[in-house]
């Protein structure tokens, strides 16, 4: 009996530290971006991220059967545009640029190994956001497929709320144009397969 706790015992610490079966480095594109939708009591209205300007990696792992997609990107406040030059700054100060000046979304999981075809596949995955210094975990829905030029396309969206960080949304002429809470967050990374 004790030998086949044993032997049990070191299947087990054999098997938690086994490597990746598999690992995929997906680079990620500068034509990458990001979209956040809202609302105010009298109209709607988009903040942009149009292009990402840095180079970043994203792992894919599979590990028995837990799938990880590792990697962050880091996006400056400074470059989200509202098309309209009062909203973006309310918002660049909502999110308080000066003290805070990137958003932080950290990759965590995939649901199952994406089989990249030209059909997009509907998969959900774990993130972290951090944004003005407080941080949340989402899980996000996915949209992953791969283009004729072999691009690949990850798409996500979830929706937040400002108060998930704290945040108190923007108010305008002295409160009567009113910011509402919740906020429809979209990315695209196109991402090119490294190995």
């Amino acid at each position: 009996m004790l030998y086949r706790n044993i032997l049990w015992a070191t299947a087990v610490l054999l098997t938690s530290f086994a490597k990746p079966v598999e690992t995929k480095k997906w680079l990620i594109s500068e034509s990458s971006s990001l979209s956040v939708n809202g609302t105010t009591n009298i109209n709607k209205f988009t903040c942009d991220i149009p292009a990402y300007d840095q180079t970043d990696t994203l792992m894919l792992s599979r590990r028995n059967k837990e799938i990880i997609l590792s990697g962050d990107i880091r996006l400056k406040i400074q470059s989200f545009d509202c098309h309209n030059s009062m909203m973006t700054h309310d918002l660049r100060k909502t999110l308080k640029e000066k003290e805070f000046p990137r958003l932080h979304i950290r990759f965590l999981s995939l649901s199952e190994y994406p089989e990249l075809t030209a059909k997009p596949a509907t998969i959900t995955g774990f993130v972290d956001i951090e944004l003005a210094g407080a941080s949340k975990r989402f899980q996000v829905n996915y949209q992953v497929s791969i283009d004729a030029q072999k691009n690949i396309h990850l798409l996500g969206s979830q929706d937040i709320n400002f108060s998930d960080f704290n945040l108190i949304p923007p108010r305008k002429l002295g409160g009567m144009i009113k910011t509402n809470d919740k906020l429809s967050v979209a990315f695209h990374l196109k991402m090119k397969a490294l190995n």
